[in-house]
């Protein structure tokens, strides 16, 4: 039978199928390829004992990422804010990229709000394009407009730990419950009250993922991004591209660049174009040996 992977944990899958749920191991073959199962992906199961199961096979996927670990995203929520603990716009640059270089639509939140409303976020990833809202977990601020984005997709939330991830689902949906954990003062980030990926389905085949937090990236948590998709990967910079004197425009310090003019010009924001030069030198050291692999 098919099913959906909602939850992973401890090298067993949760397979949520027609018949019911039914907790599977993945079988051996799929690991041998280099093929893990993800939560989010669509499989063929066979049951055996109760409501036991083995993961037979993975069906194509639509997308899939590192970090967050999920499969067949349609919408990722990035989750920001700009109080304990302040975010690193160059993680949601990175997150945001990879996303749109995996054909996933992304959104933004700018969470907590009723602490600091984040004006710079805020403009900043308005005039990126994505869809941006202000939220609030403590007030409810935004949350309907939330709900409404998020209404019949497959979705995941993802952010740097702290940022309250877990405490927007619970008002999205109170029967949920979700452990969430309070931010240290002392060292500005938050603990990991999040240690594996779940899909929560909130009805009207609405699903979404609350995810681990993270920190950091490292190259290989970027998989599909390269350095020749990665000014694509920047909706911004779209409708400049293409236009600059040079056919081969790395948009970085070339004369005559759109790219840059629009920078000048306020229209793209400045620190997504740091973002892009930062990611572009880290991708340019890739040597070719490892691309191809």
């Amino acid at each position: 039978m098919e099913g959906v992977i909602i939850r992973s944990r401890s090298g067993f899958y949760d397979v949520a199928a027609p018949e019911g749920e039914y907790r599977c191991r993945a079988r051996g073959k799929l690991r041998l390829a280099g093929t893990a199962p993800l939560v989010g992906d669509r499989v063929h199961l066979e049951p055996t004992e109760g409501r036991s199961g083995v993961i037979t096979a993975l069906l194509p996927r639509k997308n899939a990422f590192v970090r967050p670990a999920v499969a067949n995203v349609d919408l990722l929520v990035m989750l920001c804010a700009n109080v304990n603990p302040v975010t690193d716009p160059f993680l949601m640059d990175q997150v945001s990229a990879i996303a749109c270089a995996a054909d996933c639509s992304v959104a933004v939140c700018v969470n907590k709000c009723d602490l600091d409303p984040g004006d710079t976020l805020y403009a900043t990833y308005t005039a990126a394009g994505f869809p941006t809202l202000r939220t609030s977990a403590k007030t409810g601020e935004g949350v309907e407009e939330l709900r409404r984005l998020v209404s019949g997709r497959a979705c995941a939330f993802t952010g740097n730990s702290g940022v309250g991830k877990s405490s927007l689902l619970n008002v999205l949906d109170v029967r949920l419950g979700i452990p969430v954990g309070e931010v240290s003062q002392k060292l500005g980030r938050g603990r990991h009250t999040t240690r594996h990926v779940e899909f929560y389905p909130l009805g009207g085949d609405t699903y979404i993922a609350d995810t681990p937090g993270f920190a950091a990236f490292d190259v290989q948590q970027m998989p599909g991004l390269t350095r020749e998709n990665l000014a694509e990967s920047f909706p911004e910079f779209r409708p400049f591209l293409g236009a600059c004197r040079f056919p081969d425009c790395a948009h970085v310090c070339e004369p005559d660049c759109r790219v840059l003019e629009a920078v000048a010009a306020g229209i793209i924001p400045k620190s997504r174009h740091d973002s892009y030069v930062r990611l572009k030198a880290i991708l340019d050291e890739i040597p070719d040996w490892e691309r191809k692999k």
